[in-house]
């Protein structure tokens, strides 16, 4: 439960980028989605980090969940659900520094991570 919490709080980390790139380029309350082609590379990338992490917190939230519902008590459970939050945290980082294959490899895991999760509570049962 406290990794939902955890990749629930990563959603926002790339938000604060944005933020920072939104300032940077004179931030439009009028028009805020207007402004996105203004935004710096780097803001660019932090605003698509940002979306990607509500795509990835559904499904990990739903692994984590079921998880949880079905008992699942192990080592391994743990260690899927703590390298989800860390790889998440690294994937935006990854992003917004334009590393792309190290950006990929954090989306793989996280990705695992999940589908590792899923495994667990179906054998579970």
């Amino acid at each position: 439960m406290y990794a939902i919490a955890a990749a629930a709080i990563l959603i926002y980390v790339p938000f604060l980028v944005v933020g920072y790139a939104r300032a940077q380029v004179g931030y439009d309350t009028a028009a805020p989605r207007a402004m996105f082609d203004k935004l710096p590379d780097y803001g660019k990338r932090a605003t698509w980090a940002h979306q990607n992490s509500f795509e990835a917190f559904m499904i990990f939230a739903a692994a984590a969940m079921m998880a949880y519902v079905t008992g699942v008590n192990s080592p391994f459970g743990a260690l899927a659900a703590i390298a989800f939050v860390v790889s998440r945290l690294l994937y935006s980082t990854f992003y917004i520094l334009n590393i792309p294959v190290l950006r990929s490899l954090m989306f793989a895991i996280g990705s695992l991570s999940s589908g590792t999760l899923f495994y667990l509570s179906i054998i579970h049962i």
